[in-house]
């Protein structure tokens, strides 16, 4: 069968949406959107934030678990159900499992943060650890759906998880009428299919754009081809974006009614998340990040107003602290170098004054005096310096320069 023939996939409906909607009532909050000064200046008309980071559970992923396990048979419930996931995906499947009174099992790779493995229990499900990558956990969930008769509750590829998602969508329409362009990011596709569902069907003006992780960005070759492709070890921060294939049943719709797939980068998604903790007060995580991302790579890209979806909110506390780390030297406030100095009583006094003359925030200080690459009198220095800006950088490297220590790294 040519791929170009269109296989008889089930759709999903406004109808569907609506019917999720009034399902999730009672369930799923109705998350707030919030004006961004900062960013609306950059684009040049008004930009929303819409904060999925504070649904329960930290994400959206609550709406489409909750619609797929309310929409199985009695005895389908009885089997209960199994999921794999690092993190947002087992904790919607874990607390909508509880609220509808279904067992659940996840499962989870071995290194996920324990701070996700935490509240995956809390809510209620079974957690097992099984495998070092996602892929390799996604097996031993769908072996063990196998083996016990369990209900497999993807965390894309399904009709009522897409209608669940899509109910993001309808609320972007209510909250704000004159939006022009809503920004989404993508992995699986399950989030702007849904979304690209509600707002197509009611406001057909409106264009929407999904935002890929250039490391992780299956649907641009995929789109290209007319089907879903796989890619091969994809590589990003933003792990709930990290999806090597579209599921066949977003694809079609983001194919059909999504506007727009863009990219990008690391330094992008690590600055964006600063942005967020910083301007809007808002914890983010990088996939969530992504739409803001978007906007700061190419703001004149976007039509106004625009409203960009934080998708979720559960970010690792180590990663967010290396995250920020890279999000500022991305924005050129912070600066890690190595230099040679000679090794004499004063030397580093000597240094750390210099940098205290061109107002440089020493945060570390590492100091090497053995080593084989380094002279009988020389001594090493590591330095991690907190700075104002690109243009602070400049000076504080001028400074060290001028005042003769020769900067190797």
């Amino acid at each position: 069968m040519s791929y170009r023939t269109r296989a008889p996939l089930p759709t999903v409906t406004l109808d569907d949406v609506r019917g999720a909607q009034k399902m999730l009532s009672g369930v799923a909050r109705s998350t707030a959107m919030e004006g961004s000064r900062h960013l609306s200046r950059l684009v040049g008309s008004p930009v929303h934030l819409k904060c999925e980071n504070l649904q329960r559970t930290g994400s959206f992923k609550l709406r489409g678990a909750y619609v797929r396990i309310a929409g199985l048979l009695p005895e389908e419930r009885a089997a209960g159900v199994v999921a794999a996931s690092a993190g947002n995906h087992a904790q919607g499947v874990a607390l909508a499992s509880s609220l509808l009174g279904v067992r659940s099992t996840v499962f989870m790779p071995v290194g996920a943060p324990l701070p996700k493995v935490a509240a995956t229990r809390d809510y209620g499900a079974e957690v097992r650890l099984r495998g070092q990558v996602v892929d390799e956990t996604l097996a031993a969930a769908q072996e063990y759906a196998r083996e016990t008769g369990a209900v497999f509750i993807h965390p894309f590829d399904h009709p009522d998880i897409i209608a669940g998602q899509g109910t993001v969508g309808l609320e972007i329409l209510e909250q704000c009428p004159e939006v022009r362009t809503i920004l989404v990011g993508v992995g699986g596709g399950g989030l702007a299919a849904g979304i690209a569902v509600a707002v197509k069907a009611l406001r057909p003006d409106v264009r929407v754009v999904g935002v890929q992780a250039a490391g992780a960005a299956a649907y641009p070759p995929s789109l290209a081809a007319g089907h879903p492709v796989s890619i091969v070890n994809p590589a990003t921060m933003a792990d709930g974006i990290k999806v090597g294939r579209p599921g066949d049943v977003p694809f079609r719709l983001v194919e059909d009614l999504v506007d727009d797939v863009v990219t990008v980068s690391e330094d992008a998604l690590s600055s964006a998340l600063l942005l967020c903790l910083e301007r809007a007060k808002m914890v983010v995580e990088p996939a969530g990040a992504s739409p803001v991302a978007a906007l700061l790579s190419a703001p004149e890209a976007f039509e106004g107003p625009v409203v960009a979806l934080l998708s979720g909110g559960n970010v690792d506390p180590l990663l967010m602290q290396r995250i920020l780390r890279h999000g500022m030297a991305a924005a050129g406030r912070y600066l890690s170098l190595r230099l040679r100095l000679t090794d004499r009583p004063g030397a580093l006094a000597t240094l750390l004054g210099v940098l205290s003359e061109v107002d440089a925030n020493v945060l570390d200080v590492s100091h090497v005096r053995t080593d084989p690459r380094l002279g009988l009198t020389e001594a090493e220095v590591e330095l991690h310096l907190e700075t104002k800006g690109p243009a602070h950088c400049v000076e504080v490297g001028a400074a060290l320069r001028d005042a003769g220590y020769p900067v190797i790294g």
